[in-house]
């Protein structure tokens, strides 16, 4: 693939996404205010609560519980734009209430939480300040995020090396180690996204681990904005099934082929397009600038991440002279123009997402970026080290025909590069589950 093309392809493909359509911005879902007041005291007990939050909200996003467990039934209040929500309290008899109550934003399914008590009549409410608000499960929210590391090194290794062998090698249709490593990003690229369903529904509802596993756990979760969006992941890996198996059986001559070209650019898109709905882009002022820097973003790191595994595990293994020579130097100008995307689609979202110079210093979110910045340093300087070696010692190791000791450096510059990706992508994932405002 020649720069020229490289570029416009980063260049028309942000252009597609907006025409497809961009999401609304929004933050994460807060309460505002309740009326009672949390901490209030009243002459007699409410017969409803009223919740305001700071942008409308779906019923079905909405849980109030009291303490134990019972689900209080909901409405919308007229006239104000979904944002206020009714709960029926009944009549509560003792001389304090308390509640729990949960709301899951519809872009990026982040779940907020919280607890308010009030005392009724004369008797003084006893002190709860030891207990804790809810929030959801440790063991669940570690669980989504390891889901969505296998989510994104699927789809970095599923676009990337379709884009790979598709661009710049398409013999490597017919090799083994190529045709197993797309799928099993594949398959894991499916299992997370079915598996996410289940652990992003558990931790909306603030429930266990083994809520995760059941069927009405799925069901609620789907009848959402967020679920939407996972169950329209795992019908595009449905079908980026067909794309590979087409590829897996007519080798380099269906990758030159312009309607499966077509069909897989068509579906990669939708991949990266229905991941990147999930993260913080469309957060801030600016939602269409969000958007398109995080789908330039996505796809720059999965053409750099999902060619550098290609490369590690099935190009140089081979030390084909030949092989070398023609794809080592179209990768290399590949990975430099993805990088620059890469950073550039960065600097906006840092601007779009954390907004302040104190919040990048000062919140989680922001020290979690600064680490991926970090970590993204240190892989730029292998990425150099392995573009030098492209320009000083390629000639030498396609004239002694791949030899061992030759390669050697390059191959593990590129390995030392993939194993810190996976570092970049882990801390990603982290990112993603994370409250920009905390």
């Amino acid at each position: 693939m020649t720069p020229r093309r490289a570029l416009t392809l980063l260049v028309l493909t942000p252009l597609l996404y907006v025409l497809l359509g961009t999401p609304h911005a929004s933050a994460h879902t807060e309460l505002v205010r309740s009326s009672p007041a949390n901490g209030a005291e009243l002459k007699q007990a409410p017969d409803r609560l009223v919740l305001t939050f700071d942008e409308p909200v779906d019923l079905g996003d909405v849980r109030v519980l009291t303490l134990d467990g019972d689900r209080l039934p909901l409405s919308l209040v007229p006239g104000h734009e979904g944002e206020v929500v009714r709960a029926a309290l009944g009549h509560p008899a003792d001389s304090a209430l308390s509640v729990v109550w949960s709301v899951v934003d519809e872009e990026d399914g982040h779940a907020s939480s919280g607890r308010l008590d009030f005392g009724i009549s004369a008797p003084a409410a006893p002190d709860r300040g030891d207990e804790a608000a809810p929030a959801p499960s440790p063991l669940v929210q570690k669980g989504l995020v390891a889901a969505r590391w296998a989510g994104y090194l699927s789809l970095a290794l599923f676009v990337g090396g379709l884009a790979f062998v598709t661009l710049l090698w398409p013999r490597g249709a017919h090799e083994p180690r190529a045709r197993a490593l797309l799928g099993l990003a594949w398959t894991c690229g499916l299992l997370a996204s079915v598996a996410g369903i289940g652990l992003q529904g558990a931790y909306a509802s603030l429930g266990g681990l083994r809520d995760a596993l059941r069927a009405g756990t799925y069901t609620d979760l789907l009848s959402t904005g967020p679920g939407v969006v996972l169950a329209a992941r795992v019908l595009l890996w449905v079908l980026a099934a067909v794309v590979l198996s087409a590829l897996l059986q007519g080798g380099s001559r269906t990758s030159r082929s312009p309607g499966w070209r077509v069909g897989a650019l068509a579906v990669c898109l939708g991949l990266l397009r229905a991941t990147g709905m999930a993260g913080h882009s469309s957060e801030g002022g600016h939602p269409a600038w969000g958007a398109i820097a995080d789908l330039v973003h996505l796809l720059g790191v999965s053409l750099w991440t999902g060619g550098l595994a290609v490369l590690a595990v099935a190009v140089l293994p081979r030390r084909r002279a030949g092989e070398l020579a023609a794809v080592v130097p179209g990768y290399s100008r590949l990975a430099a123009i993805s990088v620059a995307g890469i950073v550039a689609a960065g600097l906006v979202l840092a601007w779009q997402v954390v907004g302040s110079y104190d919040a990048l210093l000062h919140t989680s979110y922001g020290r979690l970026l600064l680490l991926k910045t970090a970590v993204l340093g240190v892989v730029l300087l292998a990425a150099l080290a392995s573009r030098q070696w492209v320009r000083t010692r390629l000639d030498l190791a396609v004239l002694l025909r791949g030899d061992a000791a030759t390669v050697r450096p390059f191959g593990c510059s590129v390995a030392a590069e993939t194993g810190l990706v996976l570092v970049v992508l882990a801390v990603t994932s982290l990112l993603v589950t994370t409250n920009p405002g905390q």
